[in-house]
């Protein structure tokens, strides 16, 4: 019996458009953005933004030499956060549904403090509530300083909040990520975006199974 979901963010609850971030980020003269972003991990200074190895002030002193003349951080931070597209307000409906249905409902995201700290925590304002009244616990990358699909990262999930591995499903679109939350024995589920694996539709079961 499932008693707790733990989602991954990017491409579970928020809809991904890599390619846009990439062009942004073309346009302003960083032309590895390409091999820098990539839909399920990242490299180089996004890499480590997103390991918490540096600050989101460090990024932008990292980018800005490479930039066109006249660049600023925030044109830096608006083409990065072009990689987010929306959150589908019946997906906040849903989490709702599934928490109030009894699930204890929690977040692992590889995710960096730029767009955590603006693009996210407004996305989820749209129902007048903050992400803090969706799930019952956080964990994140940056703040762990460690990035998915590493299983120590899934463990810190798992004894920070005292889950029974058996009794708790991890809803992951990276095929890495669903393996290593199975090797350290969590439920784990690949979400695609649609069909049967759509969220919608694995969300609707786990609300459907619980009594």
């Amino acid at each position: 019996m499932i008693k707790n979901i733990i989602f991954d963010l990017g491409g579970v609850v928020i809809d991904l458009q890599r390619r846009m971030a990439v062009d942004a980020l073309d346009r302003l003269g960083i032309k590895d953005a390409s091999s820098l972003l990539g839909e399920y991990e990242q490299k180089g200074p996004f890499l480590m933004l997103e390991t918490g190895e540096i600050s989101a002030s460090e990024l932008f002193d990292i980018l800005l030499p490479h930039c066109s003349p006249g660049t600023t951080c925030n044109d830096i931070q608006e083409a990065f956060e072009e990689f987010l597209r929306e959150i589908p307000v019946e997906r906040l409906r849903m989490i709702t549904k599934l928490r109030e249905k009894g699930y204890k409902l929690f977040v692992l995201s590889n995710t960096n403090p730029i767009m955590y700290n603006h693009w996210i925590d407004n996305a989820f304002r749209q129902e007048g509530k903050s992400i803090n009244d969706y799930f019952h616990g956080i964990v994140l990358s940056y703040q762990e300083r460690m990035c998915k699909p590493n299983p120590d990262l899934f463990q810190k999930v798992v004894d920070r909040y005292d889950l029974n591995p058996e009794e708790t499903i991890m809803l992951d679109d990276s095929e890495a990520n669903v393996q290593a939350a199975r090797s350290i024995g969590l439920e784990a589920r690949r979400i695609t975006s649609d069909g049967n694996d759509s969220f919608m539709n694995v969300c609707t079961e786990l609300l459907n199974a619980k009594s």
